[in-house]
């Protein structure tokens, strides 16, 4: 993946994330020697889920406050329920999440993820899959919502969950190593 080097990738999430479904992807972008940088409304740690059990403290490399969202390429929205569900009550997640859907950036989403995106308006007309009980929540939103283990949809990537990992993270270096690298201001 020598066209994704360097390419700078946020991952935004902040405490509920599920935690497989961040590190995996961002252990993928730095195999593949991207600029990984976790973001989240506080600085310091967030709480890490295996499912309903509290996994590790997983360390933020910035928090939401000190990072412009124009400095990146693409994005990464891991789930957990509570992690996008807090995310979508924040205004400065919803506006980072904003940017990248406005400015045509690449989005990779799994699980609970596009509870941001729907949050952000970015799910209206795009196929996508997610955790099942989005379902409802996308289609009105006005997605079109299938239950496979990963959808690429234009500049958008979504799988289900976790066991989906291998399939999303694959499919999110295909399209981040496509997209076109940012602007310099």
């Amino acid at each position: 993946m020598a066209g994704i080097a360097g390419r700078k990738i946020a991952v935004l999430a902040t405490d509920g994330v599920e935690q497989v479904e961040l590190t995996e992807p961002v252990k993928a972008l730095k195999q593949a020697k991207a600029d990984v940088v976790v973001i989240a409304p506080k600085a310091g740690q967030i709480q890490g889920m295996n499912h309903h059990d509290k996994g590790d403290k997983l360390t933020v490399d910035h928090d939401l406050s000190s990072v412009a969202a124009e400095s990146f390429d693409a994005l990464v929205l891991p789930g957990g329920g509570a992690n996008p569900d807090t995310l979508r009550m924040d205004p400065k997640a919803v506006a980072f999440v904003r940017h990248f859907v406005e400015k045509d950036k690449p989005i990779a989403a799994i699980c609970h993820g596009p509870w941001t995106l729907i949050e952000a308006g970015g799910v209206k007309g795009h196929t996508m899959t997610s955790w099942p009980s989005l379902k409802s929540d996308l289609r009105n939103a006005g997605a079109h919502w299938e239950d496979k283990p990963v959808i690429v949809d234009g500049k958008l990537v979504t799988s289900r969950n976790p066991d989906d990992l291998p399939d999303f993270c694959r499919e999110m270096l295909r399209l981040f190593e496509q997209t076109e690298r940012r602007q310099a201001a």
